[in-house]
């Protein structure tokens, strides 16, 4: 499963910044709907963070259940088996 998740601590006010002003300015901008874009942003920071889906996944019956930090923590692969 791939899917946004927690960003590297020191990357976060960066992130933020990203993800809360110039996203939404550029959606506004460039297809004039800031709003989609401000809602993918808030989206995202209520989406479990990495161990939390991790144990999600193992409560749900997966086994060796594990994660992979991509571009920082923006996203994560998650995998995990079901035998």
């Amino acid at each position: 499963m791939l899917e946004f998740s927690r960003v590297w601590e020191p990357l976060a006010p960066f992130y933020d910044l990203y993800s809360f002003k110039i996203l939404p300015w550029l959606g506004g901008k460039i297809v004039k709907d800031p709003d989609s874009y401000r809602y993918l942003a808030e989206s995202i920071r209520v989406h479990p963070d990495q161990e939390t889906l991790k144990t999600m996944m193992e409560t749900a019956g997966l086994s060796r259940v594990e994660y992979f930090n991509l571009t920082a923590g923006v996203v994560a692969l998650h995998r995990g088996f079901k035998l």
